[in-house]
């Protein structure tokens, strides 16, 4: 992703992103035709590349996400791969793009994990950065049991919880993807609170989309972009 600021030609921001496509090397050529189509002939200003690998039993599975984001639109685009026989000479790719108007959204929130805090100097970089972006209206709930914080209390103390407000969230870890990869996602965030807030100017005649901060979380149906 390029961390700079808008004045860069946007060419020069298409090659970087087919670049940073071809590095996460899952299935380039199919992820940058269907982002290409979902951007419509609009310019990238920045763009995020992710890609995450888990594990179920004996399968590694690897999926990735994309955001390009242009002076109108945040464009999200998914793909994940499915092998439908054992001998994985049968493979599908299952996309899922969307676009979502930068008006509409919300809220950008970076939470980071700095290593060793107590010797932490201005220099020192996070570890790990999650960014998470709300734009729906929903609301996503985490229960978990209450405790009253005696060990030997055996008491029911209900249930506590917390309601997360996003819509899509990526967790980008130093020692996974290395530090430029947390470097890179920071920027992208800045670019895209740069955008909402308003330091490009809407198109001409653009109507307000009402109140910029309503309470927001995560639709149904998203688990795919979490990590």
């Amino acid at each position: 992703m390029n961390s700079n600021s808008f004045g860069p030609p946007a060419q020069t921001k298409g090659r970087d992103l087919e670049s940073a496509l071809q590095r996460a090397g899952f299935y380039p050529r199919l992820v940058s035709d269907v982002v290409n189509d979902a951007l419509d002939g609009q310019d990238c200003l920045a763009h995020l590349v992710h890609v995450e690998t888990h594990f179920d039993r004996t399968e590694v599975h690897r999926h990735i996400t994309v955001l390009v984001l242009t002076e109108e639109m945040l464009v999200i685009t998914h793909v994940d791969d499915q092998q439908l026989d054992d001998t994985g000479e049968q493979v599908v790719a299952q996309v899922s793009t969307e676009s979502v108007p930068v008006g509409q959204i919300r809220s950008v929130v970076l939470s980071y994990v700095y290593a060793q805090p107590q010797d932490y100097k201005p220099s020192d970089p996070a570890r790990e950065l999650t960014v998470s972006i709300a734009w729906s209206g929903g609301q996503r709930v985490d229960l978990g049991p209450a405790s009253c914080g005696d060990p030997n209390c055996d008491a029911d103390h209900g249930y506590t919880g917390t309601i997360a407000q996003e819509d899509i969230a990526l967790r980008i870890s130093a020692e996974a993807e290395g530090l430029q990869a947390v470097a890179d996602a920071k920027a992208f965030a800045r670019a895209l609170r740069t955008v909402n807030t308003g330091a490009i100017p809407p198109a001409h005649g653009s109507q307000s989309q009402g109140p910029k901060f309503p309470v927001l979380g995560q639709r149904l149906g998203r688990n795919h972009y979490r990590r």
